[in-house]
């Protein structure tokens, strides 16, 4: 049997149609198959190469990483450098919170979903209360308590999953009196991703935001797609002025390699070292060669990437896709974008295509006829000209 075939039947499948394309190798916005030829992720393996494939620095310091050592022990237990000094650079990009306070604590995980999970627990425990208020249409991972944030769609035949998980609309105002004195924490993307690219209203986040404090509730930004210059911003807790109590992070973290990070002041975190001791552990989370990808990722993000131009790259983008006749809208901020079709059978047809012309793109959870648009932040105006060619020369 040949590789295709190996993967079908010895690898887990999540549908019944993967797309099973094989590629080789992979540089900068390009992958490329076993006969050489090229094709544009225009999706960034959903938002995790930020910096590019193999970017050569990121590249050498896991070389580096691993002629010192990889793992060692279970998180938290040991000083580790590539762990230390990450967590010390993130620290570093972050605002103060809604609240005035400083966000000083990282906590490194595997993933987005145990980010989410990490969050979670962090936040009843820190509360005392167990209420937590998701987003309608978000997706915030597949394990079971994220999974209970999620929609039913996705949840139905996984229950029992997580008590007291409340709902609101982004952008509704009145939805806002659902938070209460029981809810231990609200967590909202700053742009809803899995929707299909939701802008957050920046009114009705500050009045999220006034509401927690009120309350007594915990804010969680799910950054896990928006962060690490995605919109424009480092962060995009930036447009709004502030942080949230708790910020998450994983997908472009680790610069390709397995990274997630929930971050929190220590006044919060330092619940987990108590009642009980070891109130969330993790084997690998925070593992060094991941951590030194995602330091060095996060160093090219800030000394080789002008967020202004990932702004007028993401505008660019925008315009190109706009002129296309099937196209009803262009939603989103920076190198996030979403291209609106008339239906999941039109966008279907034309991702085939473009796929066959060498532009690899695909749609959106909660969004079946848009079409994800979130190249390499560092993707030059010529590779732009290639998918210009190419988005306006397919038509229905």
């Amino acid at each position: 049997m040949n590789l295709r075939q190996l993967f079908l039947n010895n690898l887990a499948q999540t549908s019944q149609f993967p797309l099973a394309l094989e590629f080789t190798s992979a540089e900068g916005s390009f992958l490329f198959d076993r006969d050489g030829k090229k094709y544009l992720d225009l999706i960034s393996g959903i938002s995790v190469s930020n910096v590019g494939h193999r970017h050569p620095r990121v590249v050498k310091a896991i070389k580096d990483q691993v002629d010192q050592y990889m793992h060692q022990l279970v998180y938290g237990e040991f000083v580790q450098a590539p762990q230390v000094q990450l967590a010390t650079a993130l620290l570093h990009t972050l605002i103060p919170t809604h609240r005035g306070q400083v966000i000083n604590n990282v906590y490194l995980t595997n993933s987005g979903a145990e980010a989410v999970e990490g969050a979670m627990k962090l936040a009843k425990r820190y509360t005392g209360k167990s209420e937590i208020i998701a987003c309608r249409n978000s997706y915030h991972g597949s394990t079971q308590g994220a999974l209970s944030l999620g929609e039913e769609h996705f949840r139905r035949n996984f229950r029992p999953l997580l008590p007291g998980i409340g709902k609101i609309d982004r952008n509704d105002p009145g939805a806002i009196d659902k938070i209460t004195d029981r809810t231990a924490a609200v967590i909202i993307e700053p742009i809803g991703a899995e929707s299909g690219v939701r802008i957050t209203d920046p009114a009705f986040m500050t009045a999220l935001a006034e509401k927690c404090r009120q309350t007594g509730t915990l804010l969680i930004f799910d950054e896990i797609q928006t962060g690490l210059g995605r919109t424009g911003y480092t962060w995009a807790a930036e447009k709004f002025g502030f942080a949230p109590d708790i910020l998450l992070s994983a997908k472009a973290l680790g610069g390709g390699l397995p990274l997630g990070a929930f971050m929190a002041p220590v006044e919060i975190m330092s619940v987990f070292r108590e009642n009980p001791i070891l109130g969330h552990i993790t084997t690998y989370g925070g593992n060094p060669v991941s951590c030194v990808s995602g330091l060095t990722s996060l160093e090219v993000l800030l000394e080789e990437i002008n967020l202004a131009d990932v702004t007028r790259k993401g505008e660019r983008i925008r315009q190109i896709f706009e002129k296309h006749p099937d196209v009803r809208e262009v939603r989103g901020e920076g190198l996030m974008l979403a291209a609106e079709f008339a239906d999941f059978g039109v966008l279907k047809s034309y991702i085939d295509r473009y796929i066959s012309r060498g532009v690899i793109t695909d749609w959106f959870l909660y969004c079946d006829n848009s079409m994800r648009i979130t190249p390499p932040l560092n993707i030059r105006d010529e590779e732009i000209d290639e998918l210009e060619e190419v988005i306006l020369s397919v038509r229905a």
